[in-house]
């Protein structure tokens, strides 16, 4: 498959459009006005894009990463924006428009959560902590609570509770699929977009950008912590994720509460 050039007949070569350059991606138009190519950046960022940097590979990692979760939620019939992995650096995604509530899914205390409240990283959290922040680049993605969201139309109460319904059980994947990697999952943010027929999507991209991943055995820090932190080692972390998630695939995963034909019922049913 060509990646850069689509073909409405064979002598009409089509330029593929930027529709949108962030901070970890680039959105390409395709021939298909419902599809849109993402390609996967190497550029860092960290609190608020105030600290920048280039972590070599680390966009292949992260398309390759969200590619096989996504593609893995799909099999168990949760709704996503993925069709394909295509190259390194891209993938094939449903055109959706975002909802803007940045859904962030706390399993322990880490980074700003325990800054705000003044507890220890790496604590419990019973029950898991399911926060909104408004997505704004401008305003620093500040965080609200249902009121906000529903008073300034950022979203409606029904939105809201299938979004919390939705992270709750990626949540129960991803802990469990982890745990076959040695990895734990202290804590990742999910946006979710709506498509062409109405229907809610998981987007964006679930990565060592969007995790917090912590070995099991020794508490290592495998994500973009090491960026953040000055830790070092951070493409040897990220690559260290993909290798053990590759050494995984296809392995059951047992998630916690559900078989599996009562897993992928909740998650249509959602």
């Amino acid at each position: 498959m060509k990646v850069l050039t689509y073909h409405r007949r064979v002598d009409a070569p089509i330029t593929p459009e930027l529709l949108y350059e962030g901070k970890a991606k680039q959105v390409f138009t395709t021939d298909d006005p419902d599809v849109v190519l993402v390609r996967f950046k190497d550029d860092a960022t960290a609190f608020n894009a105030q600290k920048r940097g280039t972590v070599v590979d680390k966009g292949v990692v992260n398309n390759a990463v969200s590619a096989m979760l996504y593609a893995e939620l799909e099999a168990r019939g949760m709704a996503t924006h993925f069709l394909q992995h295509v190259s390194e650096r891209d993938q094939l995604v449903r055109r959706v428009s975002i909802v803007p509530v940045e859904v962030i899914v706390r399993n322990r205390a880490a980074g700003t959560f325990a800054k705000r409240y003044g507890v220890e990283e790496g604590i419990d959290l019973a029950p898991t902590v399911v926060e909104w922040c408004y997505k704004s680049d401008a305003l620093g993605d500040p965080p609200m609570n249902d009121a906000t969201a529903v008073a300034l139309g950022i979203a409606t109460p029904e939105q809201l509770e299938a979004l919390f319904d939705l992270a709750t059980l990626v949540n129960e994947y991803l802990l469990a699929r982890f745990a076959l990697a040695g990895l734990e999952v202290i804590d990742f943010k999910l946006e979710f977009g709506v498509d062409a027929a109405g229907e809610l999507r998981l987007a964006d991209e679930i990565s060592p950008d969007t995790c917090r991943l912590w070995d099991i055995e020794s508490g290592e820090r495998m994500d973009k912590d090491r960026f953040r932190r000055d830790l070092g080692g951070v493409e040897e972390a990220y690559h260290e994720v993909l290798r053990r998630l590759r050494e995984t695939a296809g392995r059951p995963v047992e998630v916690a509460g559900a078989d599996a034909g009562a897993d992928e019922g909740a998650l249509h049913d959602a």
